[in-house]
């Protein structure tokens, strides 16, 4: 096999592989001659056949095991006498046409191909020990623990029959049946449905038309689905409802006591308020450490520059475009309705990937160099915390992770990335800020479309 260096530009390397048919045909031999004491045919003693039957019945698909074994070989000695990391599986490209081909392919004629492939890029870490990020906090205030309780006793406060009209904070029950130009639509009639007016849950101006109606009434209500809906053929679109009023009913008095904390399976209100204080706190750990990570991030990247292997840029803005194009056809949107063109927005969610890209270099490398280790013990508890995710079917979810050990690899990355995180948050100086819960989850750009936030997360490496 004589394998040689074609191509050297940046990143990109070219090898053509050369196999003598003399060379070839020693290899089919061989393993014909393997095949030989296995192979069972009738008429014929085991390990008797005459290697030229077994060629004319096997030649074929035991070449094609030749040439990608041949193929194999070829890629470890490239890698290993190179030392290289590829950002890629290679590419193989057949030399020749298919006449010429398929005389390799019968051990008359050299097998020639090309194995192109893109390296990782080096670069040097970078001195982090003067970066200094922000760490925004905010602690949970009496009124955010009062507000939350009082939803939670709303939320579950009883209902008994009312004789009048509904109002505001009633609940009505209907069938409906919904029209868009005098046609039914997916999704648009349904029986027995609670409506509780002014909870805001169903489309706007639907429940503000419920006010004053009877149980027994008949009622047509007009509305316009919202421009972003989240079913692009509704979005923005007039529709009209016959509704037929099933029941009225008033809420209760909304009781905070031991009783509400018994419901929630709490022993009582104080331990209800200290449950609700911690998951409230909790979620604004989860959110401070988002915008903190976000900060890391753009710390790292303003540090870095070098260049990055096409291949992965492409895959990544490949992923990046395809989710784009999807929320824009589910909220049935365009470019210019967000004041962009389609080519703007290419060139920005290509740097997008960019950035994605190369921070997933950066971090693996860090990673790498720090010797982080991500244990089975951690992946089990990744898959645990994945299977919950979907109540009713955790059995074949486990089992999907248990028989596709790649799937079950790829838990192992976002733990990787956030033990690198806090590593990295070792090095630099974090100072604490104390803030409002308010400012704490209000996004750096309010205006952004869903699809960009959090955009800039490094590219699973």
């Amino acid at each position: 096999m004589q394998v040689t260096e074609t191509r050297s530009e940046g990143l990109r390397r070219e090898f053509r592989v050369t196999l003598p048919a003399s060379e070839l045909e020693q290899r089919l031999a061989g393993e014909l001659a393997t095949l030989k004491d296995r192979v069972k045919i009738n008429g014929f003693r085991p390990g008797k056949v005459p290697l030229a039957h077994i060629r004319k019945l096997y030649g074929r698909s035991v070449m094609a095991e030749v040439v990608q074994n041949a193929v194999n070989e070829a890629n470890r000695k490239i890698i290993e006498d190179n030392s290289f990391k590829l950002a890629l599986e290679p590419k193989i490209d057949m030399v020749g046409d298919q006449a010429e081909v398929e005389k390799a392919l019968e051990a008359k004629g050299d097998l020639d191909f090309t194995v192109a492939l893109e390296v990782l890029p080096q670069f040097e870490l970078a001195d982090l020990s003067g970066v200094s990020i922000t760490k925004q906090v905010a602690s949970v205030s009496d009124e955010d623990l009062d507000e939350a309780v009082n939803r939670m006793a709303r939320q579950n406060r009883s209902f008994a029959p009312k004789d009048g009209s509904a109002a505001e904070g009633d609940r009505v029950t209907v069938d409906f049946v919904g029209r868009i130009d005098g046609e039914e639509f997916k999704g648009g009639t349904a029986e027995g449905i609670d409506v509780e007016i002014g909870a805001g849950s169903f489309i706007p101006g639907f429940e503000e038309q419920l006010v004053g109606v009877s149980a027994g009434d008949e009622k047509k209500v007009s509305v316009a689905f919202p421009e972003n809906y989240g079913v692009a053929e509704l979005a923005g679109k007039p529709a009209e409802f016959d509704v037929v009023v099933k029941a009225v009913q008033t809420p209760g008095d909304t009781v905070i006591d031991d009783e509400l904390a018994k419901g929630f399976g709490m022993e009582s209100l104080e331990k209800l308020r200290e449950a609700v204080r911690g998951a409230i706190g909790r979620d604004f750990e989860t959110q401070s450490r988002r915008k903190l990570k976000k900060e890391l991030l753009d710390a790292l990247d303003a540090k870095y520059a070098f260049d990055l292997p096409n291949g992965l840029v492409e895959q990544e803005f490949t992923a990046v475009w395809s989710q784009v194009e999807a929320d824009l056809k589910n909220n049935g949107r365009t470019f210019s309705d967000d004041g962009t063109t389609e080519e703007a927005a290419r060139a920005e969610y290509r740097r997008i990937a960019e950035r994605r890209v190369r921070l997933g270099l950066v971090l693996a490398q860090i990673g790498e160099k720090a010797d982080i280790k991500v244990s089975d013990e951690e992946v089990d508890r990744a898959l645990v915390e994945r299977v919950r995710q979907y109540p009713g079917q955790e059995r074949q979810v486990w089992e999907f992770y248990q028989k596709n050990p790649t799937a079950k690899a790829e838990l192992r990355a976002p733990i990787f990335e956030e033990k690198t995180v806090d590593h990295i948050l070792g090095q630099v100086k974090v100072v604490e800020e104390q803030t409002s819960r308010e400012d704490l989850f209000r996004d750096e750009d309010e205006t952004a479309s869903p699809e960009v936030k959090d955009a800039g997360e490094p590219a699973s490496s």
